[in-house]
């Protein structure tokens, strides 16, 4: 099955706020077997989103769209709905009763304006919105009512859905989880999308293609492969969107051979963040990390902090911007700082240990480098970063080199570090 998802709101389009509707969405559905063929961002006019509805139902059998329902005049999603599906808006009194009863937990009075999101499509189905006070929306569209290009032959007779959603995304997501999903799964009869996901680090995406390029080839024809890099990982996802019974020992089979080619590379054989299969696997081994960052600032310890329960495996960190913290704090010695400088193995791995020393615990990591703009020599050029890991019997180190953004740089940094501590514990 296929969706297509329509963004409206002029504060996209000019970039003030970020879609992040679009994705999750995508995402959500692709769970339950469908493919988004189209994401169409529009501003608030009713000309475009109407031609956007027009261009979704041509590629998909349920069209999302996320924004317009407020309570100000520029909010007219709904009177574009009214308009081109031969219907108009009524007065629902349930729709009303909430939005009255949320403004007052709130203090706040029930104006005209607020009034107007009880107003709704009368041949629409109204989802109660449990989080806000714009409801949802849902359009039954008999595919035979649509413009030739919009018919599928195998969907003639069968109503094509349309969703309107607030643009907030909690809402958004709160409509798509408790009433939206469920309503689907009753309308369409489903088959979940297969999946498989493997990550891996250590190797350019250039050079993995390279590497695994005839196993590439010999994937069945119904078996897609999508390379999904980002700043010290690569993603290999393989996706059936027609699984069968033998789909999962296939893809097994294969997921083997492919482990022959980079062994050294896969360090999971899930879709999971690097920052969570840190935590994994330090739970698994009941051990405990701590960080000691310069040049990152505290980036790894906020990334390690983002799972919830990283207390159960996570220390703490010494932020060491400066070489007299370094010294006095984690014990790198004076003379190796003179002698190598901040930027180097010697004092990367002096600070991994001396953290680990420090706050007592089983691992530990430290980044030390030159995230720029400015600070870098011919040396020792913008983007160059040491990071050390250190463990219960051995520390280890390596040097990286990047570009000269400096915020891509302490992201990549930050990532490497995860990257390498990953690699160490699975040793």
């Amino acid at each position: 099955m296929n969706a297509g998802i329509i963004i409206i709101g002029d504060e996209i389009l000019i970039g003030q706020v970020v879609d992040i509707n679009s994705s999750w969405i995508s995402r959500e559905m692709n769970k339950i077997g469908f493919r988004t063929e189209t994401v169409i961002t529009v501003g608030d006019d009713g000309k475009s989103i109407s031609d956007a509805i027009d261009k979704c139902f041509e590629v998909a059998d349920v069209v999302f769209m996320t924004g317009g329902l407020g309570p100000t005049k520029d909010d007219i999603t709904k009177k574009v709905i009214c308009e081109k599906f031969g219907t108009e808006l009524v007065l629902n009194e349930q729709v009303l009763a909430n939005v009255a009863e949320m403004l007052g937990r709130r203090g706040i009075a029930l104006t005209e304006n607020n009034r107007g999101q009880a107003l709704v499509p009368a041949t629409a189905t109204v989802i109660n919105n449990a989080v806000g006070t714009a409801p949802g929306i849902m359009m039954e569209v008999p595919s035979n009512s649509l413009p030739e290009r919009s018919r599928r032959v195998e969907l003639v007779g069968r109503n094509k859905l349309l969703f309107s959603m607030p643009g907030v995304p909690f809402e958004m997501r709160y409509l798509m989880e408790h009433e939206i999903i469920p309503q689907i799964k009753k309308h369409y009869n489903l088959k979940p999308v297969f999946h498989k996901t493997l990550l891996l680090t250590g190797i350019a995406e250039s050079i993995l293609a390279e590497k695994i390029s005839d196993w590439e080839d010999s994937l069945d024809k119904n078996v897609k492969l999508a390379y999904l890099p980002a700043y010290s990982s690569i993603r290999l996802r393989l996706s059936v969107y027609e699984p069968d019974d033998n789909t999962e020992a296939y893809i097994s089979a294969k997921v083997e051979e492919l482990k022959r080619i980079v062994p050294e590379n896969i360090i999971a054989y899930e879709d999971i963040k690097l920052e969570e299969l840190v935590g994994k696997l330090l739970k698994e081994k009941h051990c405990m990390v701590a960080t000691a960052e310069s040049c990152t600032g505290g980036k790894v310890a906020s990334l390690i902090t983002s799972i919830s329960g990283s207390s159960e495996y996570y220390k703490g960190s010494v932020v060491s911007y400066c070489n007299e913290v370094k010294a006095d704090v984690l014990g790198v010695s004076r003379a190796d700082l003179e002698k190598y400088g901040a930027v180097s193995s010697t004092v990367a791995e002096q600070m991994a240990s001396g953290v680990r020393r420090l706050l007592k615990t089983d691992y530990a990591v430290a980044t030390t480098g030159i995230a720029g703009p400015t600070g870098g020599s011919d040396e020792k050029p913008v983007g160059t970063v040491w990071i050390a890991v250190a463990t219960p019997t051995r520390v280890v180190s390596r040097k990286y080199v990047f570009g000269k953004d400096r915020s891509i740089n302490i992201e990549r940094f930050a990532a490497s570090a995860l990257s390498m501590l990953i690699v160490e514990m699975e040793k």
